[in-house]
């Protein structure tokens, strides 16, 4: 069936396929078309994300197993709910070997295990054994200890050890000494297998082999002969070596069955042709829509708040030149392993250039790159403009760029070292922008998401329906994201922050008042945190207790995120108790006063643009995507606080359910107005506030079906007077009102049309 739109569920032991089956009548009431499901093989004990998965690949019997997932099928069609499975090639778990048998296997024998080139392993350290960098700075073992069944235990990690290598009383030193592996500092640069980004416990799969795709997607392929599914979505599509090569192998597994990629796309990225997929998992739309909605003049004022408060604007100009230096450090410290093995595949294609010279290129275009991962095919012009770009700015390297570029635009030459180096930029770029990078940006933190970008932190009109009408012509079924299980913070949450560049001067009254009532021990981030607070207040009332602990976790996890005054690896607990004491002294007194009058002067602006945003993402060009409980209000923030339990028992009597509900309806009356032939056109309003509205029309055939109007910058576009100043022309023909009934024809103000409403769907009679 052609999608309407899309509900991702995450399973837990708690929501198991049973759980969702009990979901469905709700969900087919919303409208959804497709159960988008979290992983659901077997993972590593006590998971509670399913991207730690672990062989043999077995559909997990804590979720139901393979017959409890047979039965949701069942119960899915017979409401007409198809099914999308999320499925992860690039990587497994290894944090307890006893639960991994291939990597257990590798432990045991080590380069001559049977499964030693299923991962992408690295034994040219000393004596050849394979490094683990799961041990502190300092070295210390005294943790390690030998269990009753000879395995070698780390604190959570399990090993298992050589055949006779190990026997019960023996020292679990010497026992460590005589395996194929060692446990080395996470600082030593010495890592023996490719990882996913830099979890440790998340070994990388080499899906490039026959052999191992073959290993791992068995199970998918005995599920699309009993038509169990009707769509995937893969995880991390960027991890891999050769991801249109792995797209292509798995087109023929599953057929005609929607197909989703998790990818990231820079700004004026697309998404490469030559993968046969239906289009990506929505981090594009959603980097559209929040720059449709963030303002632009506000931005340029919250620039000089930030500069005046922490010392750092976070301007363009500023991250620009932070970032090369942040990719570069989290290069050498977190992925010295790809610039190893990047710069050796080079060498041995260039073998006439020093391999100095070749290191120092690889490492200046990885840090350099500024598109999400540059070997597809269709960016070599943009990769080859970059190596010319660096070779003006650093002649020393003429001769290493020189062989980079050949070898970019002779793909026959070399394969291994450009799929190398993409994946290179692919890992950092999400660890040092998406992970380390966001957390010390705080100019507006709703552009500090995925697929956004804080350098560009607004859209204008042309650059909103230019992406519109290309997605429309070309991935017309790709899906459309506003939450999902990765975002840092929930739609809603972003929705309201991105008020604040509506209101930058009252901003800069209340953080400046703030910090002489409750003066925060670290400047910068106090005001990242402080904002991320705002967003989540809850207007007319305080914190309470429940959201204090979330927002504590929170701030912990941020903190160490960013590494400015505490990290994953150095805990500093006076630092960080600091700041949690400066969260707290905010929830009372002045300052709960003064943060409870600001909510209430945005948050009712927000909640409108989150309506209006959700509305968009469902009737733009393509699949709307609905994450787990946003169908109501949601104030979540980054992982684990986004998997909490949902509360179905909520009324459907709800401004966003209802608006879900009307959107999704219409969908369905008009098909054709949305599916993979139809066209979009945009709709430009009159008048000062035109700006105010978003407008287009689903076209079938060049004529307008559906017309959508939703408000955006809201905050002075909520009463009649603010929306009279706003024309909306309207296609030939008589339209009618979804939600209210009324017909509208030629032209009328926003506020005929709109009313108090943030969003307006018509329909030609």
């Amino acid at each position: 069936m052609e999608p309407i739109a899309t509900y991702r569920v995450q399973l837990t032991p708690d929501f198991a396929f049973a759980e969702v089956v009990g979901i469905l009548d709700h969900l087919s009431d919303l409208g959804v078309s497709h159960l988008y499901l979290s992983p659901i093989l077997q993972a590593m004990p006590g998971s509670t994300h399913g991207y730690d998965w672990c062989p043999p690949a077995r559909i997990d019997a804590g979720l139901g197993g393979l017959d409890g997932f047979r039965l949701l099928r069942a119960h899915a069609q017979a409401v007409g709910i198809g099914v999308i499975l999320d499925i992860v090639p690039n990587h497994l778990g290894i944090a307890d070997a006893r639960h991994n048998p291939w990597w257990a296997d590798v432990l045991r024998n080590g380069a001559d295990s049977a499964y030693a080139h299923y991962f992408d392993l690295h034994l040219n350290f000393g004596d050849g054994a394979l490094c683990l960098p799961w041990l502190g700075a300092d070295g210390d073992l005294t943790a390690l200890r030998l269990d009753d069944d000879g395995c070698l235990r780390l604190h959570d990690r399990v090993l298992t050890t050589a055949e006779g290598t190990a026997a019960p009383g023996d020292d679990p030193l010497a026992v460590l000494a005589r395996q194929h592996y060692r446990l080395v500092p996470f600082d030593s640069m010495q890592i023996g297998y490719r990882r996913f980004l830099a979890v440790n416990d998340l070994a990388a799969l080499r899906q490039e082999i026959v052999d191992v795709f073959d290993a791992t997607h068995g199970w998918l392929t005995e599920l699309a002969a009993d038509d169990l599914f009707d769509g995937v979505r893969v995880d991390h599509l960027d991890g891999l070596t050769d991801p249109v090569g792995y797209c292509a192998r798995l087109r023929r597994v599953i057929g005609d069955r929607l197909f989703y990629v998790e990818k990231g796309l820079s700004v004026g990225e697309r998404l490469d042709p030559a993968l046969v997929v239906d289009g990506t998992t929505g981090y594009d739309t959603l980097r559209i829509i929040e720059g449709a909605y963030t303002a632009a003049s506000g931005t340029i004022e919250l620039s000089e708040t930030s500069q005046r408060m922490t010392g750092v604007s976070g301007d363009g100009d500023d991250l620009t030149a932070r970032a090369k230096d942040l990719k570069h450090v989290t290069l050498i410290d977190l992925f010295s392993d790809r610039v190893r093995r990047t710069t050796e595949l080079f060498a041995a294609a260039a073998p006439d250039v020093p391999v100095h010279n070749i290191q120092q290129a690889v490492t200046t275009l990885i840090c350099d790159a500024r598109l999400a991962r540059p070997d597809y095919p269709s960016l070599v012009d943009d990769v080859v403009a970059s190596i010319d770009r660096i070779a003006e700015a650093n002649p020393t390297m003429a001769d290493a760029l020189d062989a980079l570029e050949f070898t970019f635009t002779h793909r026959d030459h070399a394969p291994g070292a450009i799929a190398r180096l993409g994946e290179a930029v692919a890992a950092v770029n999400a660890k040092a922008m998406e992970d380390i990078g966001y957390h010390r940006t705080g100019r507006l933190v709703s552009n500090n998401e995925l697929g956004c970008s804080p350098l560009v932190p607004s859209v204008n009109r042309t650059e909103f329906h230019g992406h519109q009408a290309d997605r429309a012509r070309d991935w017309p079924l790709s899906m459309n994201a506003l939450s999902t299980h990765d975002t840092k913070r929930s739609e809603d949450v972003r929705a309201r922050i991105a008020v604040i560049a509506q209101t930058p001067q009252r901003w800069s009254v209340l953080v400046m008042t703030l910090w002489r009532v409750v003066p925060p021990p670290n400047d910068r981030t106090a005001y990242f945190l402080l904002q991320n607070v705002v967003g989540v207040w809850p207007q007319g009332d305080v914190p309470d207790s429940a959201l204090r602990d979330r927002l504590a976790a929170y701030a912990r996890k941020a903190m160490r995120e960013a590494g400015l005054i505490s990290s994953w690896t150095a805990v500093d607990d006076d630092a960080e108790h600091a700041m949690l004491a400066w969260l707290e002294s905010l929830y009372m007194g002045p300052a709960a006063t003064l943060i409870s009058n600001f909510v209430d002067i945005i948050a009712d602006a927000g909640r409108d643009e989150a309506i209006a945003r959700k509305v968009l993402s469902l009737l733009l060009p393509g699949v709307g995507d609905i994450y787990q409980g946003t169908q109501w209000w949601d104030d979540s923030l980054t992982d684990p606080d986004n998997r909490r339990p949902v509360d179905y028992t909520q009324s459907l009597d709800h401004p966003k359910t209802r608006a879900i509900i009307t959107a999704l309806a219409v969908r369905r009356r008009t098909p054709t107005a949305f599916g993979r032939d139809s066209g979009y056109t945009d709709i430009m309003s009159k008048g000062t506030n035109s700006t105010h509205v978003v407008g287009f029309s689903r076209d079938v055939d060049g004529e307008a079906r559906v017309v959508v109007l939703a408000v955006r910058l809201a905050h002075t576009f909520r009463t009649v007077e603010a929306r009279e100043e706003a024309v909306v022309p309207l296609p030939p023909g008589l339209w009618r009102d979804a939600e209210t009934g009324a017909d509208h024809s030629e032209q009328a103000t926003a506020s005929t049309i709109l009313g108090s409403r943030p969003f307006a769907i018509l329909e030609l009679l």
